[in-house]
């Protein structure tokens, strides 16, 4: 089911910083964001609407300062060609509520081969 609301009640319900990130496309600073060392077992969950995006057993340490993932949750993601900032690049957002998650990129491990590239803001994370 697809989560719709407007500008306002997003402002209302996150913080500016996950707004900024997640509604206006934005990024946060490498090495900053909670997330990017996180090593526990559990599922990351989208800040906007709760939807499990990945697990933890997915992720890697990519070097790039963000939460790094080899493979989502399947149909939890969508992924959009971005041709901002004078780039291709694929973006990737969550499937439920659109919310801008980060970019995928095709130079990370086996068994894909994918670095899904998130941003610690645009997560929630559930220990397990």
């Amino acid at each position: 089911m697809k989560i719709t609301k407007s500008e306002d009640e997003w402002k209302k319900e996150l913080s500016p910083e996950a707004f900024h990130v997640c509604r206006q496309h934005g990024t946060e600073a490498p090495f900053y964001g909670k997330y990017y060392d996180n090593k526990d077992d559990g599922v990351y969950k989208c800040i906007c609407c709760g939807v499990a995006l990945f697990e933890s057993s997915t992720k890697f340490d990519s070097g790039t300062g963000w939460p790094s993932y080899y493979e989502a949750v399947e149909g939890a993601v969508s992924e959009i060609k971005d041709i901002s900032h004078g780039m291709i690049r694929t973006e990737v957002k969550c499937s439920s509520c659109d919310a801008h998650l980060g970019h995928l990129f095709e130079d990370g491990p086996e068994p894909t081969g994918l670095r899904y590239c998130i941003n610690s803001v645009c997560l929630d994370f559930e220990e397990e």
